[in-house]
C-alpha cells in the first residue's frame, strides 16, 4: 500500500478528525493515521487476519459494497496490484423492502448524510490510497462493465439484498480467481442446522435486511450461484465499533458464547468458480 499521508503529530492528526468529523457516519472502523480512528459501526481489524484470505499481493482485486472501504484499503495494504471498489451510487438504490421503500432514502440520508461514498473518499485521501471507487450495483457487474479480478471480497452486503444468489452470480461473472464472502449468520439457526442450508427471512424491516442464513445457508449460497468452497470458518463475532449501540438480550448472550466475543455473528468463506 502507498504510504499514508503525512499528517504531522499535533495540526495533521487534528485535521485529519476534522475531516472525519465531517462524515455523519461511518460504517467500518479505520484507523487512517497514527491515532486517529474513524468512529465506525463495526471494526474488523481484531478479526482480519483470522480470515481465510487468499493469494494477494500482485492481484487485481474487487471490493463488492465496499462502504467505507475498509476491505478495499485491507486488499490494498496486502499489496494488490490493482484495487477497484464497487458500490451504489445513492441511497435510492437500496433493495428497500417495500413497506419502508418511500421513506426509507430520505430517512438514511438524514442519519448518514445525502452523499453515498463521503466516507470513503475522506478515508481515501486521509491513508494516501490508489483504490478506484466506481458505482454499480453487485447486480450488474459485468467484465464489459468492470473487467475481470484476481480476487473478490464482499463484506456484510448478501443480507442486504432481495436476490443474494442472482448478485452473487454476477460476481461470479468478473471472478477469474477467488472469492472471499463474510455474511452475518444466525447462530441459532446454525447450531440447529449444522449441516441443513436454512435462512431467516425479513424483508419488512426499518435495516433493509432480507435474508440471513445460517453458516450452511451461507455456503449454500455460494454454491447455488457456481461457486465451490474451498475453506470456511466457524462463526465468529465481528466486533462492534465504538458508535454501535450495545445490544443486549438473548441474541447478545448466544454470540458471546457461541462465537466468543460480542458483535455480529459472521462466517468467512473463501470459495472459487467452479469449472
Amino acid at each position: 500500500m502507498p504510504e499514508t499521508a503525512s499528517i504531522g503529530p499535533e495540526s495533521g492528526a487534528q485535521g485529519a478528525r476534522e475531516r472525519i468529523a465531517a462524515n455523519p457516519l461511518w460504517y467500518h472502523t479505520l484507523e487512517v493515521a497514527p491515532g486517529v480512528v474513524t468512529p465506525g459501526w463495526f471494526d474488523l481489524r481484531p478479526v482480519v487476519d483470522r480470515l481465510p484470505w487468499p493469494p494477494v499481493e500482485g492481484r487485481r482485486c474487487l471490493d463488492v459494497g465496499t462502504y467505507d472501504g475498509f476491505l478495499a484499503f485491507e486488499l490494498e495494504r496486502r499489496g494488490a496490484a490493482e484495487v477497484v471498489a464497487a458500490d451504489i451510487a445513492d441511497h435510492a438504490s437500496w433493495d428497500w423492502p417495500a413497506r419502508v421503500r418511500a421513506r426509507g432514502p430520505a430517512a438514511l440520508a438524514a442519519i448518514a448524510g445525502p452523499q453515498k461514498g463521503l466516507g470513503f473518499g475522506i478515508a481515501r485521501e486521509l491513508l494516501g490510497s490508489r483504490v478506484e471507487r466506481v458505482e454499480a450495483s453487485a447486480y450488474d457487474l459485468s467484465p464489459d462493465r468492470v473487467g475481470e479480478f484476481d480476487v473478490v471480497v464482499c463484506g456484510s452486503l448478501l443480507l442486504h439484498l432481495r436476490d443474494p444468489v442472482r448478485a452473487l452470480e454476477a460476481i461470479r461473472s468478473v471472478c477469474r480467481g477467488h472469492l472471499l464472502s463474510l455474511e452475518q449468520v444466525r447462530l441459532g439457526l446454525t447450531l440447529r442446522h449444522p449441516r441443513r442450508a436454512v435462512a431467516e427471512l425479513d424483508g419488512a424491516g426499518d435495516l433493509c435486511q432480507w435474508w440471513i442464513p445460517n453458516a450452511a445457508g451461507h455456503r449454500r449460497m455460494l454454491e447455488a450461484a457456481g461457486f465451490e468452497v474451498v475453506r470456511a470458518t466457524r462463526p465468529f463475532a465481528e466486533p462492534f465499533g465504538p458508535a454501535h449501540p450495545r445490544p443486549r438480550g438473548l441474541r447478545s448472550a448466544l454470540t458471546r458464547l457461541a462465537a466468543r466475543g460480542a458483535g455480529v455473528p459472521t462466517a468467512a468463506v473463501l470459495a472459487a468458480p467452479r469449472a
